[in-house]
């Protein structure tokens, strides 16, 4: 049996397990299908790691960090493989998933440095002692990961439990298994067998990985309704979870601020990627004095993005029925369509970029996270409106502010119940911040130096001479 874990057990011969078949989102074509993992690998995954566990946690910090940077130099070999699956499987721009596999590169480098640096703090205790803390690896991590920045999501989470002491065993997403088993095997060669176990499968094969008793940490980004799911399972095992899930992530839209640099943001943050990104916005809300040159502006930014058909498809075309759900009852509920919301004809799961006015707190497309290419608008008559609205939500991810008021800055700062507020920027932020998802949104620190305290163990040392 190898790390990467491909082959069947001998119990598990006669058994006809499903598998992943995969269609390009583009084109309608097929790309492949991938093998599903039985319950019985899935428990043997758990067993590899943590046979692996003792002789990789006893490595120095710094020669775990030299292993990432091998990781890395691997991932750089294979970036325009990576890149071009990860394209071919959910349809991320070409230029887009060559990003992603290269900010997993540079996170793996960081997480290298970072780990030998992740140090206990000093404690003041009598003068006559010697008081510490230590961090210690928690065992083996589960990684379960999502589809749409796959290897830039799996990577952070990986080399942050590997750099710590920790072992892995991964579930990419069952929408790009390919991926998931084209990384599986990079992490496989570039470090010492068992670090890193891959399985591929869906929703059970998850679930079995989770329930195991042999997991001491899980970490998951994905669906809000799949980390309640694991939270309620890690409670049986005693597993500590940190997890990144939904968001439905307000913009905020003061009325001193220029309609059409609002506009642009509100569409980058609306339109990336399809709209599929964790913190993409969900919600918008625009201030009564510049709404209807705003809306003009917006209107004319989807048409945009819609004709540039580089910014890709949805997924998958199960996504793009719930995204146009949503889009017709907003619509059925009283929403004014301005662009986009239509199904287009041809292969593929495309979605044109969608615009709707007069839309309410209580529509489906304000109250759940949508992920898709749509900008729900409603038009505010105060700051102070949009920032008691927009907090008004079960989720708890993310909020962009546009404000020229540092007033107005300092107050949703202050007042959003969000992991991450942004003023000025939808996207951005700079690198060696951890925040903290909150509400339906997830728990725990999913990046960032915060996310090496995650994945160990804090023990306390008091230390003194015999007499």
């Amino acid at each position: 049996m190898t790390a990467h874990l491909m082959a069947a057990t001998e119990s598990d011969r006669f058994e006809q397990p499903d598998a992943l078949s995969i269609t390009d989102p583009r084109t309608g074509e097929s790309v492949g299908s991938v093998r599903i993992a039985t319950a019985h690998e899935v428990a043997d995954a758990v067993v590899v790691a943590g046979a692996s566990f003792p002789a990789w946690t006893a490595q120095s910090p710094a020669e775990r960090g030299a292993a990432l940077h091998a990781v890395a130099d691997a991932l750089v070999a294979r970036e325009e493989e990576l890149a071009e699956l990860n394209h071919r499987e959910t349809g991320k721009p070409l230029a887009d998933a060559l990003g992603g596999v290269r900010a997993a590169i540079a996170t793996a480098r960081q997480v290298a440095e970072l780990g030998p640096l992740h140090a206990g703090r000093a404690l003041r205790g009598p003068s006559t002692a010697v008081d510490f803390t230590v961090a210690e690896p928690r065992g083996v991590v589960a990684v379960i990961t999502p589809w749409n920045d796959p290897v830039a999501v799996a990577v952070g989470l990986i080399a942050a439990a590997v750099v710590t002491g920790n072992t892995v065993v991964h579930k990419p997403s069952e929408r790009c298994p390919h991926v998931g088993e084209l990384l599986g095997s990079v992490l496989a060669d570039a470090l010492p067998p068992g670090v890193v176990v891959t399985i591929s499968g869906d929703g059970r094969t998850g679930a079995a990985l989770t329930s195991s008793v042999g997991v001491a940490m899980i970490a998951h980004v994905g669906s809000s309704a799949t980390g309640a799911r694991i939270a309620r399972a890690a409670v049986l095992t005693g597993a500590h979870v940190i997890r990144e899930n939904g968001g439905n992530d307000a913009i905020l839209i003061d009325a001193d601020v220029d309609p059409a640099w609002a506009a642009a943001q509100t569409a980058l943050g609306a339109f990336a990627n399809a709209g599929q990104i964790c913190t993409s916005v969900e919600r918008v809300f625009v201030h009564a004095d510049i709404a209807e040159r705003f809306l003009a502006a917006l209107v004319a930014e989807a048409e945009r993005w819609t004709a540039d058909t580089a910014s890709g498809p949805l997924v998958d075309r199960e996504l793009r029925g719930i995204v146009h759900g949503h889009v017709v009852d907003a619509v059925e509920d009283g929403a004014r369509l301005l662009t986009g919301g239509t199904v287009p004809e041809g292969p593929g799961a495309f979605y044109p970029a969608t615009v709707l006015a007069d839309c309410r707190p209580g529509m489906r497309v304000m109250r759940e996270e949508t992920f898709g290419p749509v900008a729900p608008v409603m038009v505010v008559g105060s700051f102070d409106e949009a920032v008691r609205l927009a907090g008004a939500d079960p989720y708890g991810l993310a909020a962009t502010v546009l404000t020229g008021s540092m007033d107005h800055a300092h107050r949703a700062v202050a007042d959003l119940p969000v992991g991450t507020v942004k003023v000025n920027a939808v996207f951005g932020g700079a690198p060696g911040g951890s925040a903290e998802p909150r509400g339906e949104s997830g728990s725990g620190f999913g990046y960032g130096p915060g996310l090496l305290d995650e994945m160990t163990l804090t023990k306390v040392v008091h230390l003194e001479a015999a007499p």
